[in-house]
């Protein structure tokens, strides 16, 4: 605490001395035989002390203007008044410049504003006093006072403009350019002796000379700021004085030396505030260019793309600006993008989009949206933009400001969601008409087998409409069965569900995806199937079935209408020279162009129509197949079709007969009744649909004792009154406690005829169905049921041994878990 009063009085002694040594130097620059000086450099130094030290030093200025008066012999009114006006002269503008925010630097115009403003209040002030004192002390005639009081002033205000800068100048730092400087002062120097150093007094000439320094006082403003003003203009002043003080440059006139000096004063007032300006703008230029090169430095560094447009007179939209982030977005350089149009870069299918920037474009207003964006080898990305107008001084818009996000990663990963759950609907869809068409589709095919045995049982002499009747029952049947097949097409491609893994025969999931687009590709090609033995493989039937009508559907449209007798689709499956399966679908359209052959599995890529396709199609292939740790190849010419070629792994554990062709399966399918064992047998048949029912009970009811229920519980209910059975033919899901309740509870209540039981599923549409179903031990029939696979089922039963095997889960087949 007490350094600070110590520390305080050493910097007013000292502000005191520097003002007495100001005043000496100012006195010794005066006219010749008169105190009368141009420039009072006192005034300088006290407004500079107040900024620089504080307001609170002002008793420095009253100490120094007391001794200065004191040194001059004025009366003590005299000198009470000069004291009083010169330290209102400092501390006037230095409360007024600290009050508006000025900085001392003074880089900006305002604070010379300010600093001016404020140097000429003061100065007014201490120029009233201290000429008034002079009138009153009898110094000055009254006359005078007037005249006394301008040259007072003036002589405050210069000393103000002229030494308080250069009291703020800050410790001089190593200067980058000081041959620059070098060169500047001396042709200051020289130019000063030349104007002021030589006796031709107020001749035209001479006059005619003082402008070479304004174009230094310029050059040392503009090259060196506040510094190189200040110094120059001191310099120029103190030259300029001292020429004149001894009768010598343009400035002196012999007869009217007032004048001259109120001329001096002018030119050095002049010359003092241009250069503050001058270095002042050069300040706020230089600080404006460093901002807008940092905000171009940051704009150029950000991630998100940026473009700045110029509005022309036109209306027209011009470029002139886009960041780094913007020309790697649009995979443009720098120099084809600045002087476009912006629209350039929209998607010519993009109207909607086009549309409202236009809208947006012509109210002048803000917008955001999702373009696309086209690329130079035709490409598209998908881009949020941000447009912003910008407006000048608040009035019209004189540019628009548009910041581009990257969204093709979020547009891909909404359609790919878009695409599942599309997929899910149809799936749940498909699950539950499938499982509503295959109840009545499963009794109208064993009524129709019933009525074809009955029929067929009257032998070669049955009368013609018997024979015609066995006739339509077979079409019947021929019908029924591709209403089967369709149904199980649909669901094996909409699946819900269809993440599950299992052990897949590609072999067999061919002839689905064929069926599928076979109407449609007859009026464009022929279809050739090749099977070969084929390894099974690891992974979701559904998924690889969804990639295999996909190649399928790609082959078809890459074939024209017209001409089925000259394009053929060939499918070839078999095992590659490394043990991987293999299946390969090959067109004879028009090809694959060299240039899109590399980006043909990139998303949202396509050479469709907007009709026919999003580009989304072989990405999703190529994601589901390296999924299944496989690969996805595509071989083409331009003029000779396509092969996609499909490589999978095969699963570590193959099941016997894995590499059976599927032309055994449908062998299988297509066997003859087993015979029967001749074992009677007593079988429970627990569905909900009673004509179901009926039906399973009028096929086995020859051969068996056939007790149906329509509910589970009725079904335990049989079995925990003591009733026996051999075989229990139980639907998987049913209203109330379904085909999973009653397995458990007999295997807990009677384990024995637990084992005998065979599930039927119309299509397991829940996670915990399907779950079992892939668990379970116990055999599940697919609806519709096929007579000879239910028949041949029971007696499996009956006998103890295996069921005849058909193909994993095909429908009318038989599951063993």
């Amino acid at each position: 605490m007490a350094a600070f009063p110590v520390r305080g009085l050493v910097e007013v002694l000292a502000l005191a001395a520097v003002y007495l040594l100001a005043a000496r130097v100012a006195l010794s620059l005066a006219a010749e035989k008169s105190h009368i000086c141009p420039v009072w450099l006192p005034s300088g130094v006290a407004l500079g002390g107040l900024l620089l030290l504080g307001v609170s030093r002002w008793p420095a200025v009253a100490l120094g203007a007391g001794a200065v008066a004191y040194a001059m012999g004025v009366t003590p009114g005299v000198g009470l008044s000069v004291v009083l006006g010169s330290t209102l002269e400092a501390v006037l503008p230095a409360l007024l410049f600290q009050r508006m925010g000025g900085a001392r630097e003074l880089h900006r115009v305002r604070d010379v504003a300010w600093l001016g403003a404020g140097a000429g209040l003061g100065a007014l002030v201490g120029s009233g006093l201290g000429t008034l004192g002079l009138v009153l002390g009898g110094v000055v005639p009254a006359a005078q006072w007037g005249p006394s009081g301008w040259l007072w002033w003036m002589a405050d205000l210069l000393g103000m403009l002229l030494v308080t800068p250069v009291v703020l100048l800050r410790r001089p730092r190593r200067m980058a350019r000081s041959w620059e400087a070098l060169l500047l002062t001396a042709l200051t120097a020289a130019v000063c002796v030349g104007v002021f150093a030589f006796p031709r007094p107020g001749s035209g000439a001479a006059h005619a000379l003082t402008f070479l320094l304004f174009p230094l006082m310029a050059w040392a403003a503009l090259g060196f700021g506040l510094r190189g003003a200040a110094l120059s203009s001191l310099s120029i002043a103190l030259a300029a004085i001292a020429g004149t003080a001894r009768g010598l440059g343009p400035f002196f006139t012999v007869d009217l030396p007032h004048r001259g000096l109120v001329v001096l004063q002018l030119f050095i007032g002049i010359t003092a505030l241009t250069g503050l300006l001058l270095a002042a703008a050069r300040a706020e230029r230089r600080q404006a260019v460093e901002l807008l090169e940092l905000l171009a430095t940051t704009v150029r560094a950000v991630h998100e793309g940026v473009l700045i447009c110029e509005v022309r007179e036109s209306g027209g939209l011009h470029t002139v600006f886009v960041n780094e982030a913007l020309c790697a977005l649009v995979g443009r350089r720098r120099e084809e993008l600045v002087g476009a149009a912006p629209g350039e870069l929209l998607a010519s299918a993009d109207g909607g989009d086009r549309q409202r920037l236009l809208e947006a474009l012509r109210e002048e207003r803000s917008l955001r949206a999702e373009v696309a964006l086209t690329r130079p080898d035709g490409t598209r990305v998908w881009s949020e933009i941000q447009l912003s107008p910008v407006r000048a001084n608040g009035q019209a818009v004189t540019h628009f400001v548009a910041t581009h996000r990257d969204v093709t990663a979020t547009k891909e990963l909404q359609a790919r969601l878009v695409a599942a759950e599309r997929v899910a609907a149809v799936g749940t869809l498909a699950a539950g008409v499938g499982h509503e068409i295959n109840n009545p589709l499963a009794y109208l095919a064993l009524n129709l087998e019933a009525a074809r045995k009955s029929l067929a049982g009257e032998g070669a002499q049955a009368p013609q409409a018997v024979r015609d009747a066995l006739v339509s029952v077979r079409g019947a049947q021929e019908g029924a069965e591709r209403i089967r097949l369709i149904v199980r097409d649909l669901q094996v491609f909409s699946r819900e569900g269809a993440p599950e893994r299992g052990l897949v025969d590609l072999n067999a999931l061919v002839p689905p995806a064929v069926r599928v687009v076979l109407h449609a590709l007859r009026s464009r090609a022929r279809l050739v199937e090749d099977f070969g033995p084929v390894p099974r493989v690891l992974g979701s039937e559904a998924r690889l079935g969804q990639v295999l009508l996909n190649l399928l559907v790609n082959a078809l449209q890459a074939i024209p209408e017209g001409e089925p007798g000259r394009h053929e689709v060939r499918v070839r499956t078999g095992t590659d020279a490394s043990g991987h399966a293999r299946v390969e679908v090959e067109d004879t359209g028009g090809g694959i162009p060299p240039d899109v052959l590399p980006r043909i599995f990139d998303p949202f890529f396509t050479t469709k129509g907007n009709d026919e396709g999003t580009g989304l199609g072989l990405a999703i292939c190529q994601q589901i197949v390296r999924t299944h740790g496989g690969e996805l190849r595509v071989h083409s010419a331009p003029g000779q079709g396509a092969t996609f070629t499909l490589l999978l792994p095969p699963a570590p554990v193959q099941s016997a007969g894995s590499l059976v062709p599927l032309h055994a399966v449908a062998r299988d399918e297509e066997a003859p009744e087993t015979a029967a064992s001749g074992r009677r047998g007593r079988v429970l048949i627990v569905d909900d649909e009673p004509r179901l029912a009926q039906s399973m009970r009028l096929l086995l009811e020859p051969g068996h004792d056939v007790v149906t229920v329509t509910r589970g519980e009725d079904a335990l209910a049989r079995v925990a009154a003591g009733e026996s059975f051999d075989v229990v033919l139980c639907d998987l899901q049913m209203p109330g406690m379904d085909g999973i309740a009653v397995y458990r509870r007999l295997q807990s209540e009677a384990p024995a005829l637990a084992s005998r039981v065979v599930f039927i599923s119309g299509g397991a549409s829940s996670p915990e169905a399907r779950a079992f179903v892939e668990a379970v031990a116990q055999r599940v029939l697919e609806k519709p049921v096929r007579p000879d696979v239910l028949l041949s089922t029971v007696e499996a039963v009956l006998e103890g041994g295996p069921q005849p095997v058909a193909a994993r889960g095909a429908v009318g087949g038989t599951r063993r878990g």
